[in-house]
Parts: C-alpha cells; sequence; structure tokens
C-alpha cells in the first residue's frame, strides 16, 4: 500500500505545479518557454481540509491536478489547469449513508480491469482524469518474504538536480524541485444535504523493471508535459490517446527510509530521511520507562512459561510407554516398597535390642 509525502502548502503546491503556457510544447530545453501558474480551487469537502505532511495515507486530502474546463466553458480555460483538495479514496457515487463506511478499498485503480469496473468506468468515461502530486511515495518491499512489520520500506521519487535532496528541504525550493506525478481518476459524491466530496484513486499497472524488485505493481507516473496534457485535456484527447500516455517510468530514485513510516500517525520530519540518517527513537523516561519495562518482562516470562510447557509436553511425548501390567513394572514396584519395610523393620528390631539393654 502506497504511502505519500507532500510537505508544501498551498501556494507552494502552485509554485511547484507551473506548467507551458502554450499547449504546444516546445524542446525542453527551450529557456524561453513561459510558465503559467494554476489556479487553487477551494473546496468544502465536507469540512476536510488539506494539511502538509511527511506521512501521508489513504483517506486524508491531498492536492489533486484537474482540467480547468472541469469548471468552465471559456476557451482560455480549455488548457488551463487547476489544483484542488480531494480525498485519497474513491468514495462511490451510488453510496447512500456515512462516506466512510462503503466498505470498499478504492486507493489505487488497476489499469487492467479499469474498463471493466462499475466504479471507475463512469468517471473514466467522463473524462475525471486527474493527476496526484507529490514529493514521493513510500513503498514496502514485498518480493522478499517477511512479516508486514519487518518489510523494508523506501521513499521513490524522481530524479533531482545535483543540489537537490528531496529529504532536505534546505536544499529545495517549490520553484526548483520536481514533484512526482501520479495519474488518477476522481469522482464527485454528495451526501443528503447536497455537499459534495470529491475523491479520487491513483491508477497502478505491473511493475517494470524499474521496480520490480520491490513491488509487483507500481503508480502509473506521469514523466513529461506531453503526458500531463494528454492524460488532463478530456476535451480533445480520446480515451485511447489518453491510455496510451500511461507507461512504466524511465528513471526514478530512491532510498531506504526508518520503520517510523509504518504507522501513518507519525507525521514527523524523520519519516523521508534516508535510513541511516534517521534519529533513532529516544528510550522511554520515568513511569513510561517502568511500565514499558514491565511489560518486557511480562512478555519475557510469559515466553519462558511457553517454553517451559513446550519442553514438557516434548518430555511427555517422547518418554516410552509403560505397561503397568508387565512383569517388570510389577518386579519394580514390589521390590521398591518391600525395600523400604525392611528398612524401616530393621530400625524397629534395632530400637527394642537398645532398649532392652538399658532395662538389663
Amino acid at each position: 500500500m502506497l504511502q505519500l509525502t507532500v510537505t508544501l502548502d498551498p501556494d507552494q503546491v502552485l509554485c511547484a505545479c507551473k506548467y507551458p503556457k502554450s499547449n504546444k510544447l516546445k524542446d525542453e530545453e527551450d529557456i524561453k518557454q513561459e510558465y503559467e501558474k494554476p489556479e487553487w480551487r477551494a473546496e468544502f469537502n465536507l469540512g476536510r481540509r488539506y494539511q502538509a505532511s511527511y506521512n501521508i495515507a489513504p483517506t486524508d486530502i491531498t492536492p489533486v491536478i484537474v482540467s480547468a474546463a472541469h469548471f468552465s466553458e471559456a476557451k482560455d480555460q480549455q488548457y488551463a489547469r487547476t489544483v484542488m483538495p480531494m480525498m485519497w479514496g474513491m468514495i462511490p457515487a451510488w453510496h447512500k449513508g456515512d462516506y466512510r463506511k462503503h466498505g470498499l478499498t478504492t486507493n489505487n485503480c488497476r489499469l487492467e480491469h479499469l474498463m471493466d469496473s462499475k466504479l471507475y468506468r463512469g468517471p473514466f468515461k467522463r473524462g475525471q482524469r486527474c493527476v496526484v502530486v507529490c514529493e514521493g511515495f513510500y513503498e514496502w518491499q514485498t518480493t522478499k518474504q517477511a512479516k508486514a512489520s519487518e518489510r523494508e520500506a523506501y521513499l521513490v521519487y524522481v530524479p533531482q538536480e545535483s543540489e537537490v535532496k528531496i529529504y532536505d528541504k534546505s536544499t529545495w525550493s517549490p520553484a526548483n524541485v520536481k514533484l512526482l506525478r501520479m495519474a488518477g481518476l476522481f469522482d464527485v459524491w454528495q451526501d443528503e444535504s447536497g455537499d459534495k466530496m470529491y475523491s479520487y484513486s491513483i491508477i497502478t499497472f505491473e511493475s517494470s523493471q524499474i521496480m520490480s524488485w520491490m513491488h509487483y505493481r507500481m503508480p502509473a507516473i506521469l514523466e513529461t508535459e506531453q503526458q500531463m496534457n494528454d492524460w488532463l485535456d478530456f476535451k480533445h484527447v480520446s480515451d485511447a490517446q489518453a491510455l496510451a500516455a500511461l507507461r512504466p517510468a524511465t528513471a526514478l530514485q530512491w532510498h531506504r527510509v526508518a520503520k517510523l513510516v509504518n504507522n501513518s500517525r507519525n507525521k514527523s520530519e524523520e519519516c523521508n530521511k534516508p535510513f541511516e540518517l534517521a534519529a533513532k527513537p529516544e528510550k522511554p523516561k520515568g513511569m513510561l520507562a517502568w511500565l514499558t519495562g514491565n511489560k518486557t518482562r511480562q512478555q519475557q516470562n510469559k515466553s519462558k512459561s511457553g517454553e517451559v510447557e513446550q519442553l514438557q509436553e516434548t518430555a511427555t511425548k517422547e518418554a516410552p510407554k509403560r505397561n503397568p501390567t508387565s512383569p517388570n513394572a510389577l518386579q519394580s514396584s514390589a521390590k521398591r516398597p518391600r525395600c523400604e519395610l525392611i528398612n524401616i523393620e530393621q530400625q524397629e528390631s534395632s530400637d527394642v535390642q537398645v532398649k532392652s539393654e538399658a532395662r538389663t
């Protein structure tokens, strides 16, 4: 399951999402290319707001790029872009009741089943294509056999300029950072009062060689402005052409991060740092240390008790079974009490003799 990192506030997101002003793209090396900043469209979203974070999980609100033509018929808006907050995890349009209880896992949309899906086919046919932006996403290595809690986690991002370290904000600004852009689909859900909630799913497909060592699936990453235009421009780009823009990324970078990211409630800046640079968690102090130590001791005692029980059970299973009616068993049981009785009789005889001599 993916998790994202987006640490920019709305104004910074807009600065990082500038796009070529003309739909006719020039050579990427042409320094005369003019860029335009998209507009931020604030939505009520049932009171949910976007909050920048180093660790964003499904059901959180994140910034998403859509075509401005969804909200305006003006000609100058046909190729314009709008950034708006949406909830990660598409809410089925037909769902009734609490939007959080539809019971479906909609974080990701498999490209292979997009056209067969009751949930995704409609939004795709209506041109509700979007682009999810972030500084990078966290992914766990599932290609090695390991428990979920023990899997290594990585931050994946697009290559940056040599002086830019994506995990160190002091080395970059919204103007020179390269955001990672993932293709998605969005939909609009309304409650009984007519209030709207915008939500989205990220499109994924089978991993190419660049990520197959880590995970068997990967998001559809849009590397070029042409891919961005083809995916967003639902007015002029057909469904087939849009789907053709979704292809495996050719250049990605990553580094291992601490297991701190496993819990999405951890939002600190340590989340996206390389494993070797992340601060080690502090040892508990005071009462917390006592409680933690006590809990550890209880777990150790429980573990030892379990080991003893297991040894006893093993010994019982391995011990030879004895037949209580066998001659050897009868002889053994008869000898033991016989010996004890003889000793007792000898002791009593000795005591009587001593007393008799005393009387004499």
